[in-house]
């Protein structure tokens, strides 16, 4: 009886250590296969000079593969060798929640906003992909994190071009001086500005008084589907409106 229950448990104890030393192993390579498909992704950004690089769509994505795998081995926890059966109930979707919640803060802090002009939406919006990525990873859905990658960077690559080819109204930012002593009228603005095509935005204009002189900010918006050639048009137009001392044109995402 003795000697059956010795032969037990060691073989209970070599099955702990080996499903132990799987549970590392299974860690291990989703933090490598993370590793990649983050780099292979976020080598786009990098190419662009975008605030956020391949170290960082690396880091992001190992780390969330590395958390979420690491919650589906509670077992392997102890290193005592005795099974961690003090610890409770595991929820993968807890980590999972945590994970989505720290890179919140991380694509908060690429976002900039420049005047009418906010840039890093689309690097925070990849972050947050790349982090969904290392949890399909570290799930154990390679096939899907694989598929995600390849469909999340070609979309990036290439969605920008697609949208260009969209009918839309661009919006434009626009600050226009006038001359010291000239004071503009709305209607007449309005009217030139409908002439070539384009409108004032709703509720988008603005006007400072400054050393006898009048300086007014707007958003223009047109219907032109050429999305390169509403800058230059209006650039052209503006000299051309009574009074323009100096103006300045940009594009405005909201």
């Amino acid at each position: 009886m003795i000697d059956f229950t010795m032969h037990f448990y060691e073989v209970l104890h070599h099955y702990w250590l080996f499903a132990h030393a799987s549970a590392q192993i299974s860690v291990v390579t989703a933090m490598l296969v993370a590793l990649f498909l983050g780099f292979t992704f976020g080598y786009e950004r990098s190419y662009r000079g975008r605030a956020a690089g391949v170290r960082t769509y690396g880091l992001v994505c190992m780390v969330s593969a590395a958390l979420t795998a690491l919650s589906a081995h509670p077992d392997a926890w102890s290193t005592t060798g005795q099974a961690a059966s003090h610890l409770t109930m595991i929820d993968p979707t807890r980590t999972i929640q945590g994970i989505v919640t720290g890179i919140g803060f991380l694509g908060a802090g690429i976002i900039m906003q420049n005047g009418m002009k906010i840039s890093g939406l689309t690097t925070a919006a990849s972050i947050w992909c790349a982090a969904a990525i290392g949890v399909l990873v570290g799930l154990g859905f390679y096939i899907p994190a694989l598929s995600m990658t390849i469909v999340a960077l070609l979309f990036v690559l290439f969605g920008a071009s697609l949208d260009r080819f969209l009918p839309a109204q661009r919006p434009i930012s626009v600050r226009v001086q006038f001359k010291r002593g000239f004071h503009p009228t709305r209607d007449y603005i309005v009217e030139m500005l409908k002439n070539h095509g384009y409108r004032v935005a709703r509720g988008s204009l603005s006007i400072q008084h400054h050393n006898n002189q009048l300086e007014w900010r707007f958003v223009a918006l047109s219907n032109y589907h050429r999305r390169d050639l509403v800058l230059s048009d209006l650039a052209h137009l503006l000299p051309s409106l009574e009074g323009v001392d100096s103006f300045f044109v940009s594009r405005a995402r909201n």
